[in-house]
């Protein structure tokens, strides 16, 4: 089966789903599947040239909605060689060049929003709401509602998805998602961390790892670990990942001297590769309370190296970690953020152990992305044989 994914940056910076669709393909490699990305990135861009797969660049473009010609010449010539194609992300040109490329023909397109129908954004950010309002009703509508299906990383994500928007009709397939970890022995070491963050060495390591951005509730957990590292020197707060590029790596560091515990943070900046598994290595608990936050790459990457987490209620994967016993979700508050904390601060060593053996035995059971690779297969398989099937019929009762 011939399937090609579409997306707008395979860039690793972007967040979750250019590093999604990398866990994706591996996945179904696996599986003895040989899918391909569209992307419109530059063929020299930095991370086209090492992407791990087949992929074809046809940009750059010159705007942030993505348009170009390129796209729908490349969708006309090519599109139709395909048996699927499953499109990454809402609000850019290139789910409508696929729309409009494959609306009524034989070959059926699939949608994966990655989060991007949270109603959170309606009211984190209403100015913006209201664009996409007028897109939605002029646009998105379309291509939502036409594909063959909507496909959902969590039966939370498919609810929330379905409040957010007037004349929403879609076909919801939830499917789940994951990553791809190998000998996690192989992956990175505390020691190595340690030596290039020698403050870090013999503490008991918070981990934030993720874009610092408002969205992601840096700020509550910096508050809420300068309460609950009061009386506690072995406490350590890490915070790794790029600044959103608006400032707010730098409001969050005036945050941390104000509440006096600038000198038990340690900034990163982006990790990658070994320096990022060795990051998760050293820590002994991974923090997230996300205002919003589809799935979490990281909490999950977390989870495989056996470190429980501490997430919001907003993490849309929080029921299967919490029923896994493989941390704690609180909301996503301040009150929220210490609560958790304290929590786990209030674990004894044997509790600790279990949380770290749950947390692997959650990733390998829910998380791991063979799993969403069979299902994504799963359901695209019998939408793309009726297809073909009624192409079929159609030709056979027009012949004399």
């Amino acid at each position: 089966m011939r399937i090609l994914h579409v997306i707008r940056s395979v860039n690793r910076v972007n967040g979750g789903p250019a590093e999604g669709v990398r866990q994706l393909m591996a996945a179904t490699f696996a599986l003895g599947q040989f899918p391909e990305v569209l992307t419109l990135d530059a063929p020299d861009d930095e991370w086209v040239m090492s992407f791990p797969g087949s992929i074809h660049a046809i940009g750059p473009v010159m705007f942030n909605y993505g348009y170009t010609g390129r796209l729908d010449r490349w969708l006309r010539r090519n599109a139709r060689d395909y048996d699927a194609l499953v499109v990454h992300g809402l609000w850019q040109f290139h789910g409508l060049a696929v729309w409009r490329a494959l609306r009524g023909g034989p070959v059926p397109y699939f949608l994966y929003p990655h989060g991007m129908l949270d109603p959170w954004f309606k009211h984190a950010y209403p100015t913006k709401h209201l664009k996409k309002s007028l897109y939605w009703r002029l646009v998105e509508s379309r291509v939502v509602n036409d594909a063959a299906a909507v496909l959902f990383t969590a039966t939370e994500e498919a609810s929330l998805a379905a409040q957010t928007f007037k004349n929403y009709r879609a076909k919801p397939a939830v499917i789940g998602y994951g990553i791809v970890v190998g000998d996690t022995a192989r992956l990175g070491s505390a020691e190595a961390f340690a030596q290039a963050r020698p403050e870090t060495r013999g503490k008991r390591n918070v981990l934030f790892l993720g874009r610092l951005h408002p969205k992601k509730g840096g700020d509550l957990l910096i508050e809420a670990f300068a309460q609950a590292a009061v009386g506690d020197a072995s406490l350590h707060l890490v915070m790794a990942g790029p600044d959103d590029g608006a400032g707010t790596g730098a409001a969050w560091k005036n945050l941390a001297d104000r509440w006096g515990v600038a000198d038990r943070i340690t900034w990163t900046g982006m990790l990658a590769g070994d320096a990022k598994w060795s990051a998760i290595q050293a820590a002994d608990v991974f923090a997230l309370p996300s205002h919003q936050e589809n799935f979490g790459i990281a909490v999950v990457e977390a989870l495989a190296l056996g470190v429980p987490v501490l997430i919001s209620d907003k993490v849309n994967i929080w029921r299967e970690i919490v029923n896994d016993g493989a941390g704690f979700a609180e909301s996503d508050t301040l009150e929220g953020t210490v609560t958790a904390l304290r929590r786990w601060l209030a674990l004894d060593a044997e509790q600790r152990t279990l949380m770290k053996m749950h947390a692997v035995a959650c990733y390998q059971q829910h998380f791991h992305m063979a799993s969403a690779a069979q299902r994504l297969i799963d359901v695209v398989t019998p939408r793309t044989r009726h297809s073909h099937d009624a192409v079929t019929r159609q030709g056979l009762d027009s012949q004399p």
